[in-house]
């Protein structure tokens, strides 16, 4: 047992794959491959299943809907906010307008849910960019001032002229055929938008919008217009949020102006906080444990404030990297003993 000890050595196991590959994958055994796949089949195999699990207890599948609602807010947030350097405060204002965008192809055009919700998607996503395009140049917190003021004016703009229902909003709204085709349908579109964005982010067009935030004095003395960057950038993340909110009102098949709410731009932030900015993965963690949590304290009332800023605090203060950020980290010192 000694001498076989001796002729061997501890490995971290990510290392000789990193070496080797970062993207193309050339791996060596089945451990390899394993150790890349494991994180991504759990994450997968535990949106897929809960349905399946779920499904005895329809409020908790509804449940499970709102984490991947808030899941699709956080990384439109999180990919504005760490790949763009545009911190928006205007989640609600991207949910808003895609959920009145169905609601009127739906109750006033007579469009099913399977086409008014990809079309509010798409012309809420070209309305807010067209909107936002005025404050692309700014940045920093005055970008965030002025996002936070959309989802107010738009609520404020509803009341005072009484159109789209006025306070009332829209009811009688399509729902759903059925409970699985309601669930599946959003977690698909939950994945595409996280594993597209993130392969997005490593392409060519990403790593442009990535430069902007880095340095975009040298993206325009490139000759790329940083101001069409940033707009192809915040069309994409405005498609992420407009989905959210043109599905949402589709499942509880009404709309008001509630969806422009200010807990809809700030519960995004705090599950990217919690989960890990910059992963576009960790804000899909934090809305998985910040819904859950907010039902367990629903019979708190008002007392839910004290715990949600318990627990940002706790985490700003002791893990301000992220749950993501934390066992990615952990993750990767996985070791093994190989020959010498």
């Amino acid at each position: 047992m000694t001498t076989e000890t001796t002729q061997k050595r501890r490995e971290r196991i990510d290392r000789g794959i990193k070496v080797r590959s970062e993207s193309l994958y050339a791996l060596n055994s089945f451990e390899e491959i394993a150790y890349l796949l494991t994180p991504r089949v759990l994450l997968i195999a535990a949106f897929v299943l809960m349905p399946l699990i779920l499904s005895p207890w329809p409020y908790w599948g509804r449940v499970g809907l709102s984490v991947c609602i808030l899941a699709l807010l956080s990384i439109s947030f999180d990919f504005l906010a760490n790949y763009v350097g545009l911190v928006s405060l205007g989640g609600a204002f991207f949910y808003g307008v895609g959920g009145y965008m169905a609601a009127v192809l739906n109750t006033e055009l007579g469009l099913p849910p399977v086409l008014s919700i990809p079309v509010a998607t798409l012309l809420g996503a070209g309305f807010c960019t067209l909107a936002l395009l005025p404050c692309l140049p700014l940045r920093g917190i005055y970008f965030a001032i002025v996002t936070l003021m959309y989802p107010l004016l738009m609520t404020r703009i509803i009341e005072a002229f009484d159109i789209l229902g006025g306070t009332e909003g829209f009811r009688g709204i399509d729902g759903f055929s059925g409970f699985f085709t309601e669930q599946y349908g959003l977690i698909l579109a939950m994945f595409i938008a996280l594993f597209g964005l993130r392969r997005f982010v490593n392409m060519d067009g990403g790593l442009v919008i990535r430069a902007v935030k880095d340095n975009d004095q040298s993206v325009r003395a490139s000759g790329i217009s940083v101001t069409r960057t940033k707009a192809k950038a915040v069309f994409l993340a405005s498609l992420t949020g407009c989905f959210a909110g043109a599905y949402y009102i589709h499942m509880y098949s009404n709309v008001g102006i509630s969806s422009f709410a200010l807990d809809l731009s700030i519960m995004p932030i705090a599950a990217t906080i919690i989960g890990g900015a910059g992963t576009l993965v960790g804000p899909v963690l934090g809305a998985a444990i910040l819904v859950p949590l907010s039902e367990f304290l629903r019979d708190f009332g008002s007392l839910r404030i004290v715990v949600y800023a318990l627990v940002l605090t706790g985490f700003v203060v002791f893990r301000s990297e992220g749950l993501m950020n934390y066992m990615t980290r952990k993750y990767q010192q996985v070791e093994r003993w190989v020959k010498i």
